[in-house]
């Protein structure tokens, strides 16, 4: 991850973030949302993963699924990653569908969410690569192609089902939205 030096706004936010008083805790999270500060997304997931506290978690998933910054991207997957977010993980893949970023890069990713983890991680996984628009390269295709054929063997109905999915829909992902907001 590149540093950025963070201004004096987002020093104070990242403050506030650690507050024990929720109501400055949820004002933090809303600062973030209005200025959109990339920067601050992992600290975003950091306190998802800390606070037991439902209102903050609830306003904590609705501003990761609405990120517009491409930047958010990579730390969102490298959370997805980290063994220490898995309580977290349905919910962090659930922001990358919802957020409309572009996770193209991910789908071999993504596919391997779906063929390995349990139903709920998986749905949410195909549902991020169901909403992905953009080329992908033929090679990274056909791969995929057959790793998905190779996990068909062995998958039960529900996963049988979402692969058969995919493999009907890696193939048409739309090269451009095509209908606008």
């Amino acid at each position: 991850m590149m540093s950025m030096s963070i201004d004096v706004k987002s020093k104070e936010i990242l403050a506030n973030l650690k507050s024990t008083d929720s109501a400055i805790v949820l004002e933090a999270i809303e600062k973030v949302r209005e200025s959109g500060n990339s920067i601050l997304v992992g600290e975003m997931i950091e306190l998802l993963h800390d606070t037991e506290h439902p209102e903050i978690k609830k306003n904590l998933y609705n501003l990761l699924s609405e990120l517009k910054d491409a930047e958010s991207t990579h730390v969102l997957i490298a959370a997805i990653k980290n063994e220490k977010y898995s309580k977290e993980r349905v919910g962090l893949i659930a922001c990358c569908w919802q957020n409309g970023l572009n996770y193209n890069e991910y789908l071999p990713f993504f596919i391997d969410l779906v063929i390995s983890e349990d139903f709920q991680i998986a749905f949410e996984a195909f549902t991020v690569i169901e909403n992905m628009v953009g080329k992908i390269e033929e090679e990274v295709i056909k791969k995929e192609t057959i790793k998905l054929k190779g996990a068909l063997k062995g998958a039960n109905e529900q996963k049988a089902y979402l692969l058969n999915g995919l493999l009907t829909f890696i193939r048409d992902i739309p090269q451009q939205q095509e209908y606008t907001e």
